[in-house]
């Protein structure tokens, strides 16, 4: 998974002053060259880039951004995220220059074309390279300053660069205001929780940079030595939280506004409350945001939190007391699907103080006998909890928002306690608490605590934010008291559902002792929850047009309340269309609302079963535009999409005949490609019966394969994997992107062959794709689109043969006086012989039967007849060459 994490794409930071000595030995290699950077209305921003030799060899990429009139302003420091470089945080750089301050960028040691090896913001190394740019800016003519040599500065930046600024504050007391995200307050504590090894999270980290080679040496030993042997000791612990952020915690002295992702197995929301409390306890100011997204997926809110940190600059750097840096607790939480587009819709709650993790605590009984279970041999198969680096921008945790459960436990491998239905709405906020009674046939015991939300029957349990915490239990085989704090999240149990303690032996972002042992679990005590019930208020204050508001709108609301039913309704299915997988009418999808570029315009086409149809087009014809408004993943501006008569709408029950193969599939590499594929139904939901996961797997062809893990699979068998996981419940309509991508020929025509099987059964399919020979062969109906419009429709036939030449195939030479005769023929335009046999063109009266009557009667032995152009020449003509 890359840690830049877009939108919110990191946001490096620095040290601690080091006084006349380091700064001595800073020097600017190169001319730097300004360039004004343009926006539309919006003012010129100047950049220059520089490198920065550190004086121990390292040399720093820097951008340096201006922009307004002359004077002096506060400077920003502004880091990017693990594995990226500073052009990761260009745009946020030329937003903050507009915005009156001086930013300074730059890729620190070992990303981008910074040199050095990578220290995971070493005091010496990455710290003390924030104090030589505080340095630089101290001489910059453009700079703000408090004193000789010290800036006005604030430091901005996400996960890796948000510690940064952190160690910034604390290792350089001319660092004025931070503003750190989705970041760690202690690393040891976020790879190492309770001294349990977060193993894929960690390999994850060591990959984006580069690999292990890339970090200084003491690091990559400790890595290896923990990866090892699956458990961290004193001296790793050591070494990662004297790098970070908790090292100096009591001198982190300044305004500090933290934000925190709530989707974050990485760096979970824990690490923001200790480094609130920390800095509270310094007498700095602190504010607290907790957005939707993480580390894991979900909505970063970009936006929102870029405009927030320049709020709250704008009051510690400028000294703008009449900004509105926000309230001092903020919680974005997610309220259903957006119709429109199938988004998830957010609000925000905040208090006028930040809460922690325990307020409001309630007591939740829960009940089950002592029970016994399992860590199998070789801590497998491993139960599933998040799923690092398939996150994505959507993120699977946030589907448990959304009320769908992606995680997996394997029976005789936990316990299970439950509690009542719960008689009221009840919020969680903060992190709920346990005491278990364990014991174990060894010495120790490794555990793994969540908390679902069951639906009544059963029928659903959701892992709030996919979040697990690790336990390490230590001298219980004679039994011990436990307590276990969990994950915190803010999740509310709808009324009716009941809270589910699941403490297992085993999870797959985590290393378990290999050897087998037998775990005994009973409960000591209710489960705590906190409520955190001052936050009840909106994020942002109303404005005075609220309170009129409602009276104006008591008018409209009569008005929208005779025509809002007929606007909003689902259109009734069409009986007429009941068998017809997918009709499109007149659809239409422009850019913006505001613009008059459409991305589709007016397409028109229908599709009938057993078909398998080639959705053609150059770049930008409109293709993925069209197949989400078909997936109902975004909505049309205009005209109707009705799949077996039915109008496509986000959520629309008759999706549920629809499978999906449009921008890739993820695959977790230690589980075999059955496991995956069970994984995946049980996410959607729905029976296991209904799966029909062996006839899919039978169409896909992967044979013995299936049991082997994941990770072993060529190319061409996760492409035929994810076909398979599309096939899941024998969709009636099924809608394949690229499939071929990156399949060697046999693959190919194996593909072809899938896709051809699949269609035989009566069903249809759609693919997308750029290898024309390959569509030529595999499809029965083409659809050509170009700039968002239909060029043509029908049989691969009639498209390919729509040229005016022939080239008909003989079983020997034609003579010269027969070639003649064949020109002369009604229809014919000329005739010519080939070493194949006749290229014949035919005149606008001409047809291919007649022709063929007219030469069987003049005795010329036929073998063939075809056109003479293939798919790629009839594209091109058709799209008049501009693919």
């Amino acid at each position: 998974m890359d840690l830049r994490l877009p939108r919110l794409r990191g946001l490096l930071r620095g040290p601690r002053r080091w006084g006349a000595a380091a700064a001595a030995v800073v020097v600017l290699a190169g001319a730097g060259t300004w360039t004004a950077v343009a926006s539309d209305d919006a003012p010129p921003v100047h950049r220059t880039d520089r490198v920065l030799a550190t004086g121990d060899g390292v040399r720093l990429d820097t951008s340096y951004f201006t922009s307004g009139s002359a004077g002096r302003r506060p400077a920003v420091l502004l880091a990017h995220g693990f594995g990226g470089s500073k052009a990761d945080v260009r745009q946020q750089a030329q937003n903050l220059a507009r915005d009156g301050y001086a930013v300074l960028t730059w890729s620190a040691r070992g990303f981008g074309r910074s040199t050095g090896k990578i220290g995971l913001n070493d005091p010496k190394g990455e710290v003390a390279d924030v104090s030589k740019l505080i340095d630089w800016l101290a001489d910059q003519p453009q700079v703000q300053l408090d004193r000789a040599g010290d800036p006005r500065v604030g430091m901005a930046g996400a996960s890796y660069g948000g510690a940064i600024s952190l160690l910034g504050a604390g290792y350089d007391d001319r660092v004025d205001a931070i503003a750190p995200s989705i970041t760690y307050w202690n690393l040891a504590d976020a790879l190492f929780p309770d001294d349990v090894f977060k193993k894929l999270w960690s390999g994850i980290f060591v990959n984006s940079g580069g690999g292990c080679d890339k970090f200084e040496p003491a690091l990559c030993r400790m890595y290896e030595r923990v990866a090892e042997s699956g458990t961290p000791d004193a001296a790793a612990r050591s070494l990662l939280e004297a790098r970070s952020p908790v090292a100096v915690g009591d001198r982190i002295k300044v305004p500090t506004l933290l934000v925190q992702g709530q989707t974050d197995s990485l760096f979970p929301l824990g690490q923001a409350d200790a480094a609130a409390k920390a800095i509270r306890a310094n007498g700095a100011p602190v504010d607290v945001d907790w957005i939707a997204g993480g580390h894991d997926g979900g909505d970063l809110e970009g936006g929102r939190v870029q405009a927030r940190v320049t709020s709250w600059f704008d009051r510690y750097l400028k000294g703008d007391k009449g900004v509105d840096t926000g309230p001092a607790f903020r919680v974005t939480r997610t309220g259903g699907v957006d119709s429109t587009d199938g988004a998830a819709q957010l609000r925000g709650a905040s208090d006028t103080t930040y809460p922690g993790l325990d307020n409001g605590t309630e007591s939740v009984a829960l009940t089950g006998r002592e029970q016994t279970f399992d860590n199998p041999a070789g801590a497998s198969p491993p139960a599933v909890s998040a799923l690092p680096g398939l996150g994505g921008s959507g993120g699977l945790a946030q589907l448990s928002s959304l009320g769908v459960g992606v995680s997996l436990d394997f029976p005789g491998q936990y316990a299970r306690f439950d509690s009542a239905p719960v008689k009221d709405d009840l919020r969680i906020t903060g992190s709920p608490t346990v005491t278990v009674h364990v014991r174990s046939s060894g010495d120790d015991a490794v555990l793994f605590g969540k908390v679902y939300d069951v639906s009544p029957g059963g029928t659903r349990q959701v892992l709030p934010s996919q979040l697990v915490t690790p336990v390490r239990a230590e001298g219980t085989k004679s039994g011990k008291d436990v307590t276990i704090t969990l994950p915190a999240i803010d999740h509310e149990i709808d009324k009716g559902h009941r809270l589910r303690l699941v403490l297992a032996s085993t999870d797959l972002g985590y290393s378990s002792p290999v050897t087998p042992a037998t775990y005994t679990v009973s409960l000591k005590s209710d489960l705590k929850v906190p409520t955190a019930p001052g936050v009840t208020t909106a994020a942002a204050t109303l404005p005075s047009w609220v309170w009129w508001l409602p009276l104006a709108g008591a008018g409209l609301a009569l008005a929208l309340l005779l025509t809002g039913r007929r606007r909003t309704a689902t259109p009734a299915p069409d009986p007429e269309l009941a068998e017809v997988p997918l009709q499109i009418t007149d659809l239409s999808k422009r850019y913006a609302k505001s613009s008059d570029r459409y991305a589709v315009r007016d397409l028109s086409f229908r599709v009938e079963k057993g078909q398998v149809l080639g959705l053609l087009g150059p770049n930008g014809a409109g293709k993925t535009t069209s197949l989400r408004m078909l997936m109902g993943l975004i909505k049309p501006d205009a005209g109707e999409i009705r799949v077996f008569g039915h109008a496509i709408r986000p959520g629309a029950p008759v999706l549920s005949r629809v499978g999906a193969f449009v921008e890739g599939a993820g695959f977790l590499p230690h589980l075999s490609g059955r496991e995956n594929l069970e994984l995946y139904w049980r996410a959607t939901g729905r029976p296991p019966g209904d799966s029909h996961l062996d006839d899919a797997l039978e169409i896909a062809g992967l044979g013995d394969a299936l049991a082997r893990a994941v990770r072993t699979y060529s190319q061409g068998m996760r492409q035929r994997l994810a076909i398979a996981q599309a096939m899941l419940g024998l969709p009636d309509l099924l809608i394949l992107d690229e499939p071929t991508n990156g399949l060697d020929p046999p693959q190919i025509r194996e593909m072809r062959e899938v896709l051809i099987r699949y269609a035989a059964a009566g069903r249809t399919v759609i693919v997308s794709s750029h290898l024309l020979a390959e569509v030529e062969q595999s499809c029965t109906h083409l659809v050509v689109m170009d700039r968002g419009r239909l060029v043509q429709a029908g049989p691969v036939r009639d498209i390919v043969g729509s040229g005016d030449t022939l080239l008909v195939g003989t079983g020997a030479p034609v003579e010269e006086p027969v070639v003649e005769k064949i020109a002369a023929l009604p229809g014919v335009t000329s005739a010519l012989s080939t070493d194949d046999g006749l290229l014949i063109r035919l005149d606008a009266g001409g047809s291919a039967e007649r022709l063929v009557v007219d030469l069987v009667r003049l005795e010329v032995p036929v073998a063939s007849v075809g056109p003479h152009r293939r798919l790629e020449d009839a594209f091109l003509t058709l799209i008049g060459g501009s693919a």
